[in-house]
C-alpha cells in the first residue's frame, strides 16, 4: 500500500486522548493540523504539543478546547492566548533538554507531525529548517506523518531520515514561512555597535533573530575568523559568510561548520542554506549543550529581556505572572559562554518598552519569572551603554544598570530600589 496520501487521511490516525507533537517554528507542518482542526468535532483531549511556531494554529480557538489542549514549550504569539483563554499550558524546560522529555518517555508522543524535503534517489528526506526536538520526537512516536514539500531546503546533520521512518506522507507545494529582513531604528543600531565593541576577532557567535542582532552583525564587517554556534540564524549572517568574516575556523565544536537547530528568515535564507555543507543542523540537546558551547573559545551569547532588576536578575518569559515566551536556550548558551576561555555573556535590550515604561527595574514585576539568575549575568547592554556586572557587589551592580536606563527613569528607578532596601 502506498504511503502518499491526503492530510485529510493521514490524521485519521490521531484518537482522542492523543499527544501530537508538530516541528517547530518555520517548518510548521501547517496543512496537516488544519486537517487535523477539521476533525474536532469527532475528537476530545488531544493534546498538541511544539515550541515556537509560524503561521496560524487553527486548533488553538478556545471554542475548540472540548477538541485540542496546547501544550507549548515556548510560546509563540498565535498561542499565547491560549493560556488565559484556558485551552493551553506552558510547560518550562531548557531547548537543551527538550529531545530527552520524549527519550525518557515523560511526554510519551503518539504522532508527530513533521514537514521535508522529497525523498532523494536513496529515499533519504530533510526536516530542512527545523531540527531541534523533532527527531527526538520522530524517535518516540507511534505515528509519523509528513508534509513533503518540494520547497522545503534540505540541509545537512541531523534531520537527515529515511523515507521507511514516516509512515504516511502527504505532498504538498508551499512556501516555506519567512520573515524579510526589518530595518533597524537608530537605538538598535547603538546597540548594536555596544555589542560589536565586545566581540574580538576569532570569536564564536550565538544571537538570534530580530533588529538587535541584525545591527551587531552589521557593525561586524571588519572582524575576522568569527564562528557561529547558535540555536537559531537568520539573514544577516549571509553576507558575513560570503566575505569570510565567518568561516567557523576558529571554533572548538565542529571546526570549519556553522552549527544550528533551526532557522528563520527570508527565501535567500532558505535559497542559502539548501544543499549547503557550511550549515550543519543537529538536535537541539546538542546544540545547546553546555560542555559543546563552552568549548568555543571566544564564545559570545547574545541574548534579549523583557526586564532586568538592579540585582542583574534577568526576565524573559514573562510579563509580571502572564507568560510571554518561554526559557528557550539563553541559559544554555548564557552558561555556555561564561565557561568558555574569553567567552562573554550579553543581555541586550532596549532601555524602555514601546510604551515608555523602563525595561531596566528597580525590582521585577510580581510573578515575574527569573530565567537567567544574578549569579549568571556578566553584561547588560541598552543604548546608553554597557553595564559589566561580573564580580560585583549588589550596590555596584545598581550604580552600573542605572547609569544603562533611560536618563528620564534613572533617578526614580535607583530611589525606589534604596527607599524599599532601607525600610527592611
Amino acid at each position: 500500500m502506498s504511503k502518499y496520501v491526503t492530510a485529510n487521511e493521514a490524521v485519521k490516525v490521531v484518537k482522542s486522548g492523543d499527544r501530537v507533537y508538530l516541528q517547530a517554528a518555520a517548518a510548521a507542518p501547517t496543512i496537516l493540523a488544519n486537517a487535523l482542526t477539521e476533525r474536532a468535532a469527532e475528537l476530545r483531549n488531544v493534546e498538541v504539543c511544539h515550541l515556537h511556531i509560524e503561521g496560524e494554529a487553527r486548533y488553538a480557538n478556545p471554542e475548540l478546547a472540548d477538541s485540542f489542549h496546547v501544550n507549548s514549550f515556548f510560546i509563540g504569539a498565535n498561542v499565547r492566548h491560549t493560556l488565559k483563554a484556558g485551552n493551553g499550558s506552558y510547560t518550562p524546560v531548557f531547548l537543551s533538554e527538550l529531545p530527552h522529555l520524549f527519550r525518557k518517555n515523560v511526554l510519551p508522543i503518539d504522532v508527530a507531525f513533521i514537514h521535508v524535503s522529497p525523498p532523494d534517489k536513496h529515499g533519504y528526506c530533510s526536516l530542512g529548517v527545523s531540527v531541534e526536538a523533532t527527531v527526538a520526537a520522530i524517535e518516540n512516536a507511534k505515528i509519523v506523518i509528513a508534509q513533503v514539500n518540494p520547497q522545503m531546503p534540505r540541509t545537512f546533520g541531523d534531520g537527515i531520515l529515511h523515507v521507511s521512518e514516516i509512515d504516511y506522507l502527504v505532498e504538498v507545494d508551499v512556501p516555506i514561512y519567512s520573515h524579510d529582513v526589518v530595518p533597524f531604528s537608530g537605538e538598535e543600531e547603538q546597540i548594536g555597535s555596544y555589542i560589536a565593541s565586545l566581540i574580538e576577532d576569532k570569536s564564536t557567535l550565538q544571537m538570534g533573530i530580530g533588529s538587535i542582532p541584525n545591527a551587531a552583525l552589521s557593525k561586524l564587517k571588519n572582524h575576522k575568523d568569527l564562528g557561529l554556534h547558535t540555536e537559531m540564524f537568520s539573514d544577516g549572517v549571509i553576507d558575513l559568510i560570503e566575505n569570510d568574516v565567518i568561516n567557523c575556523n576558529y571554533k572548538g565544536t565542529l571546526r570549519g561548520r556553522v552549527l544550528a537547530t533551526f532557522l528563520i528568515g527570508s527565501k535567500r535564507l532558505y535559497d542559502y542554506v539548501s544543499d549547503n555543507p557550511f550549515i550543519e543542523m543537529k538536535e537541539s540537546s546538542m546544540v545547546n549543550d553546555t560542555a559543546r558551547i563552552r568549548k568555543n573559545p571566544k564564545m559570545i551569547a547574545i541574548n534579549s529581556a523583557i526586564e532586568v532588576d538592579l540585582t542583574g536578575q534577568v526576565c524573559a518569559d514573562s510579563i509580571g505572572p502572564q507568560m510571554y515566551s518561554g526559557v528557550g536556550g539563553q541559559m544554555d548558551f548564557i552558561r555556555g559562554a561564561s565557561l568558555s576561555q574569553g567567552g562573554k555573556a550579553i543581555i541586550a535590550l532596549p532601555s524602555t518598552t514601546k510604551r515608555g515604561e523602563s525595561r531596566i527595574v528597580p525590582f521585577l514585576k510580581q510573578g515575574a519569572g527569573v530565567v537567567t539568575t544574578r549569579a549568571h549575568i556578566h553584561y547588560v547592554i541598552t543604548e546608553n551603554g554597557i553595564a559589566d556586572l561580573y564580580g560585583k557587589t549588589l550596590r555596584q551592580r545598581a550604580s552600573e544598570l542605572v547609569r544603562i536606563a533611560h536618563p528620564n527613569h534613572q533617578e526614580n528607578i535607583e530611589r525606589e530600589y534604596y527607599e524599599l532596601l532601607n525600610k527592611m
